[in-house]
């Protein structure tokens, strides 16, 4: 039997759509348990954009902006927490999305077990669907993933809310230097997880963009139409609808972080990934992909209110045989400053992928970087404006493939209102 039909499976029932189940069923319970705290928080944007030279990846191109046009976006993000018994917490995170065919996803559904300290060391284990604490850009509060301070988020997140999230178990340790009069902060977190075998197939396929959707558990993506996967093609079973917290080759993925703070000015994280995926299973059209990367984030908050971010990932994903093979990288710096009642931030992507194998007419690699200038106005305590200019330079030898040319910038100008109750 040839590598790109081995285990090519009748559809099962799917368990990211049997967890969005569960999650709504979950924070009906959560809210429904007497004598429990419970907290739900929400998130309205309402947005316009214009600009984009080509069709955005959510609408089958191989755009890289947040925007095509000229369109209207909305979104509502719902967050249920509260503690179900003592020490154990739960949290639901649902959000509607005016890009999706089905607006309503599920983001978020764990438990967490957060035992009372009894020395320096504070421990956590979380159990469930969640993001991997990597991004710097979402605030510590937010109600679901998303930047804080602009509209889009930089290449390495906008990929990490496209194709990963963790659907397992995770376990962190933590000394917090301030509860022994120490400027010294360490920690350490150790996870292992399924469900996320597809990871990679966005960056391969589509590449990198500077984007702000949050793919839901249950959602649906549609790769652009390639000829790869045509009839004829070398990978002609792949579908373009791909489903990208799938399960397909049953074995556990992991990954590390270690942590350091000093003194409440300076974090930094290292953090290793490795989803394990089986690069020769396939089921149900879709192929399981062996991703993995190495990420290193940097966050500095000096005197005059100045704040400072930066992360960097390098990696490696791998399907079939060396069907496809591609090593990518991508790194941002961005500052921040008060300006009059907002914030003023400013944030500098570069991005890069090169492509390893010899399939004919799939050209994977890519080169490219971005600007975001962004202004976060607040109207009131619950109310803010934000506006962003975004400038994407990217060059994708594919686009030739979609009768673009390979080099395309992107201009786009975006508005929001966030209302946050």
């Amino acid at each position: 039997m040839s590598w790109n039909s081995r285990n090519c499976l009748a559809a099962r029932p799917r368990p990211t759509r049997r967890l969005q189940r569960i999650g709504v069923l979950g924070a009906l319970m959560l809210f429904a348990l007497p004598g429990h705290a419970a907290e739900l928080r929400g998130q309205v944007d309402a947005g316009f954009a214009t600009g984009g030279s080509e069709p955005s990846w959510v609408h089958g191109g191989l755009g890289k902006s947040f925007s095509d046009g000229s369109d209207p976006s909305g979104r509502v993000t719902l967050r249920g927490e509260g503690e179900l018994f003592q020490d154990l917490v739960g949290a639901i995170v649902l959000d509607a999305s005016s890009e999706r065919d089905v607006v309503v996803q599920l983001q978020e559904a764990w438990l967490g077990w957060n035992p009372v300290p009894q020395g320096s060391w504070r421990m956590r284990i979380k159990a469930g669907a969640f993001f991997p604490v990597t991004s710097l850009e979402v605030g510590y509060d937010s109600v679901g993933w998303g930047p804080e301070r602009t509209l889009s988020s930089s290449a390495i997140n906008s990929w990490i809310s496209e194709e990963i999230r963790i659907v397992g178990f995770e376990l962190a340790l933590l000394r917090r230097g301030v509860f022994v009069g120490s400027p010294h902060s360490f920690g350490a977190t150790v996870a292992a997880f399924g469900g996320n075998d597809p990871a990679g197939t966005l960056l391969a396929w589509r590449g990198w963009s500077v984007g702000r959707h949050v793919t839901g558990l249950a959602e649906h993506l549609m790769l652009a139409d390639l000829p790869v996967y045509r009839p004829g093609g070398a990978l002609a079973v792949q579908e373009r609808e791909i489903h990208v917290f799938r399960e397909i080759d049953h074995r556990a993925g992991y990954y590390g972080t270690l942590t350091y703070g000093y003194s409440g000015w300076l974090e930094a994280a290292l953090m290793h990934y490795d989803n394990r995926g089986d690069p020769l299973a396939f089921e149900s059209g879709q192929y399981s992909w062996h991703t993995r990367f190495d990420h290193l984030s940097l966050q500095l908050r000096l005197r005059g209110q100045w704040e400072f971010l930066a992360q960097g990932m390098r990696g490696e994903t791998l399907m079939g045989p060396s069907a496809v093979k591609l090593r990518y990288s991508s790194w941002y710096l961005l500052a921040s400053h008060p300006l009059g009642a907002g914030l003023l931030t400013l944030r500098h992507d570069r991005f890069h992928a090169r492509d390893l194998d010899g399939t004919g007419n799939d050209p994977n690699g890519e080169s490219g970087h971005a600007w975001a200038l962004a202004w976060k106005h607040a109207l009131s305590g619950f109310l803010s404006l934000v506006t962003e200019v975004q400038i994407v330079d990217s060059e994708r030898p594919a686009r030739n493939w979609t009768g673009a040319a390979p080099r395309q910038i992107d201009r786009v100008v975006g508005f929001e209102l966030r209302w946050v109750f």
